[in-house]
């Protein structure tokens, strides 16, 4: 009886731990899966990649008289060609046409600027005979003049002459002194007459003799002609090449600002890249890469098609126009290598600081201006020593796509951070944990 109730109680017992076990996997099977790791010595290492895209190294400009009319353009942007390729022709027959209108504007202009010199020459002609007749004026005025004045001289020298006489009764002599002082007013009279007389004619042939006002009129004029001639060589030579605009070097088409049926521009009509030039890689940088890239910096630059990597430094940045918060920079190429349009990347790598706790990126959480992780800590459950969720902060001093360098006093290097989980869990919560 006793050996019976022992195997029962040993199998109470066994049923039991059974109950137990069955309890307690189906108790874990519910709970999350959590992996982790422990905080790591490391150097946060920041790599910059960016697209980037060759750009021509300087750009020329193929014009052509304004005003003319294309017939046929013949290339596209993106189009190569070398000295002497016709880019677009010209309408020879709108082309003649202004040549007719530019030559009759020739002829108006230089039948006005005849008129003026005709009209000029006649108004020197006609000074040229007021100024022969003021002066036959002032002569003959002058020596009628002197003559008056001579008169009068000479009237009163005979009454002078008369007062002189013996024998003169007192009224006699009054007589004489009265005509004397009439001599000698009339003698005055006279020069009076003749300085005014000749004050006059002395003011106009001054007057006749004043510069004409200036008349810009015939400059003017014979400018415009000059002008229109210059451009009637020009439409002449344009003519001469059966209308055809060809490109003076080699080079790609990178703008056209004209097409068949349009007229051409007064500024450029064609730009195409100046092969005199190397090329240059055009990279954008964002805000956050900025921090990690500067001038002077040692880059790589590689192209697409292309295994080769070149070695360089950054010698110009500027914030980007296109995309305000962005900066961009352009690296020289060598002579030879790339054409506008290739893709390329730029690589800088900066090893940064050292740091004793890191952890994976993914581990840190942020809320409300608030970096946390999660770290696994045991205690004493219903079922044993089971593992539960404490949320630690943490501040981030710096991290890159691999690491996170963290700082926090609740934490060392045996910490278990965690890093995933199979399923959503909160602060407090039991969890499992595989290596």
């Amino acid at each position: 009886m006793q050996k019976k109730i022992v195997v029962g109680f040993v199998l109470f017992l066994g049923f039991m731990w059974l109950c137990t076990v069955i309890s307690k996997s189906f108790y874990t099977t519910k709970l999350p899966v959590v992996s982790t790791s422990k905080p790591e010595e490391k150097y946060i290492e920041h790599i910059v990649e960016a697209d980037g895209i060759v750009v021509e190294g300087g750009k020329k400009a193929v014009t052509a008289l304004g005003g003319l009319r294309v017939e046929e353009l013949l290339v596209h942007v993106g189009d190569r060609v070398e000295e002497g390729d016709v880019l677009f022709r010209i309408n020879l027959d709108d082309l003649r046409e202004l040549m007719k209108d530019k030559q009759t504007e020739i002829d108006k202009l230089q039948l006005q600027v005849n008129s003026i010199l005709e009209n000029q020459e006649l108004a020197r002609q006609k000074k040229e005979l007021e100024e022969a007749r003021a002066r036959e004026d002032y002569d003959t005025t002058a020596r009628e003049k002197n003559t008056d004045i001579g008169r009068a001289a000479d009237v009163y020298a005979r009454r002078m002459e008369d007062l002189e006489e013996e024998g003169l009764t007192e009224e006699e002599r009054q007589a004489i002194l009265d005509e004397l002082q009439s001599a000698a007013y009339g003698e005055a009279d006279a020069m009076r007459e003749r300085d005014s007389a000749m004050k006059e004619i002395q003011r106009n042939l001054e007057d006749i003799q004043f510069p004409e006002n200036s008349d810009a009129t015939l400059s003017v004029t014979q400018t415009e002609i000059t002008s229109l001639r210059g451009d009637l060589s020009v439409y002449q030579k344009v003519l001469n090449t059966q209308g055809n605009v060809t490109a003076e070097a080699a080079g790609m088409i990178t703008d056209i600002y004209v097409e068949a049926g349009s007229r051409v521009p007064d500024s450029a009509a064609i730009l195409m890249t100046d092969d005199s030039i190397p090329c240059q890689l055009k990279v954008l940088i964002d805000k956050e890469q900025k921090k990690y890239i500067g001038f002077g910096d040692e880059v790589s630059i590689t192209l697409d098609g292309s295994r080769n990597e070149m070695e360089t430094t950054i010698e110009y940045f500027s914030e980007s126009q296109s995309m305000p918060g962005s900066f961009e920079t352009f690296i020289p190429l060598p002579e030879g290598m790339g054409v506008p349009g290739l893709s390329g990347k730029l690589t800088h790598s900066e090893r940064g600081e050292k740091y004793g706790y890191c952890i994976s990126p993914e581990a840190v959480h942020r809320l409300d201006n608030r970096e946390f992780v999660y770290v696994l800590r045991e205690r004493e459950g219903i079922l044993g020593r089971e593992y539960y969720v404490e949320e630690v902060t943490v501040r981030v001093r710096d991290e890159n796509r691999d690491w996170a360098a963290i700082e926090s006093p609740s934490l060392d290097g045996e910490s278990l951070v965690i890093t995933s989980a199979d399923k959503e869990f909160a602060k407090g919560d039991v969890v499992r944990r595989i290596d």
